[in-house]
C-alpha cells in the first residue's frame, strides 16, 4: 500500500467540490478483499453503508449527502476529480479513493468489466447531483454540513482518512 494522496480542488464547473482533500490510496484495498462482495462487506463491518458494485458514471458528478468510498475491485479505469481542470487518476484493482461530499468526479475511459465497490459514511448516502442541478452556494452549503466520518471504511478504526479529515 502507498502513501495517501491528497488533493484539493476548488468550486469548478459548477461543482461545489470541497475543503476536505480527496484521498486516494494505491493496493489499500486488502486482498482478501478485492472482489465486489468482499470489498462491501469490509465496508459494512466497519460502519460503512449504502453499498453498491457498478462502475463510475461517465459524467460529472457530486454528491450532497454524503462522502463516498471506491474502491476498484475489477479492471482499471481513468477517473476525473474536481472538474476539467482537477485531477485525472488511474485506477487498477486494490486502490481506494474516499471522496469528500461536493467533489466531482467522472469516469474517463474504463477496460471492459470496469467495477468499483462504493459505501457511505453511517446516516449518509451518494445522491446524484449534476453540475449546474443546484445553485452553487446551496450545494456549498449542504456540503459544509456533512459529518466527517467517525471509521475509516478499510480499516475500521479512527484512523485512514477518519484521522486526515478530523486533524486538518
Amino acid at each position: 500500500m502507498s502513501a495517501p494522496q491528497l488533493h484539493r480542488f476548488s468550486p469548478s464547473g459548477g461543482m461545489p467540490n470541497s475543503g476536505l482533500p480527496l484521498v486516494l490510496w494505491k493496493g489499500r484495498l486488502p486482498l482478501a478483499a478485492r472482489s465486489g462482495a468482499a470489498a462491501c462487506a469490509l465496508y459494512e463491518r466497519n460502519g460503512w453503508r449504502g453499498t453498491w458494485v457498478y462502475t463510475v458514471f461517465p459524467y460529472w458528478h457530486f454528491h450532497t449527502m454524503g462522502h463516498e468510498v471506491l474502491s476498484c475491485v475489477a479492471g482499471t479505469a481513468r477517473i476525473g476529480f474536481g472538474g476539467d481542470d482537477g485531477l485525472v487518476a488511474d485506477v487498477t484493482v486494490g486502490d481506494v479513493a474516499v471522496i469528500p461530499a461536493g467533489v466531482g468526479h467522472k469516469r474517463l475511459s474504463a477496460s471492459a468489466g470496469f467495477q468499483m465497490a462504493g459505501g457511505y459514511p453511517p446516516g449518509q448516502r451518494g445522491d446524484i447531483v449534476r453540475p449546474g442541478a443546484m445553485a452553487l452556494d446551496e450545494a456549498l452549503d449542504a456540503v459544509r454540513k456533512i459529518a466527517l466520518p467517525e471509521t475509516d471504511p478499510v480499516s475500521g478504526g479512527a484512523d485512514g482518512v477518519a484521522a486526515l479529515w478530523r486533524d486538518l
